[in-house]
């Protein structure tokens, strides 16, 4: 059975593994290997911490879902970040920053709950109008989120993925997606 909770501060590494292992999964291939290799679960739960994600004073909200005590999959949702700036956001929409599930429960009916639950989580805080950017290589993704009733407006970005070594970053294409939240 699954459950979803807001994030702890207790979450922090769990999520980060989470979050480690949807890029290693869900992105090999079109994310240079090197990158997914060195990502490091101590250090993103770290900037979890230092981001104070579970704070309930923070403008984005954290869920998390559990099966048999266990965190299988986080939603980070709340304002609209403009060129995607955690500084700089934009009132007048929701965004889904983030979701991922652990890739042993891709399938299971976990993803869905997540993206119900941050959409009531939106539609709570007032908003009528959602976003979210999800890399254009990733068509795993793109097609969840279009069988939900989103669909890409046509924003583009490019996110960059940072190589080692001095190298220039790897620019991804990411696209931007809407949906709404009254109807």
């Amino acid at each position: 059975m699954v459950t979803i909770r807001r994030e702890t501060p207790d979450d922090a590494e769990a999520i980060a593994r989470v979050h480690v292992h949807g890029w290693q999964a869900g992105y090999a291939g079109f994310m240079p290997d090197e990158v997914l290799r060195r990502l490091n679960v101590t250090a993103w739960a770290q900037r979890r911490r230092d981001l104070g994600t579970a704070d309930p004073e923070h403008p984005f909200t954290t869920l998390v879902t559990e099966v048999d005590g266990q965190l299988s999959g986080f939603t980070t949702f709340g304002p609209y970040r403009n060129n995607q700036d955690r500084g700089d956001l934009d009132p007048r929409y929701g965004e889904v920053v983030a979701m991922y599930v652990e890739p042993a429960h891709w399938g299971d009916g976990t993803a869905r709950q997540l993206l119900v639950a941050a959409l009531a989580g939106l539609a709570g805080r007032s908003w009528t109008e959602y976003r979210l950017w999800v890399l254009e290589d990733n068509l795993r993704a793109r097609r969840f989120y279009e069988r939900a009733g989103l669909s890409p407006d046509g924003e583009r970005s490019t996110y960059p993925v940072p190589l080692a070594g001095g190298l220039p970053p790897v620019g991804l294409v990411e696209l931007r997606y809407t949906g709404r939240l009254d109807g």
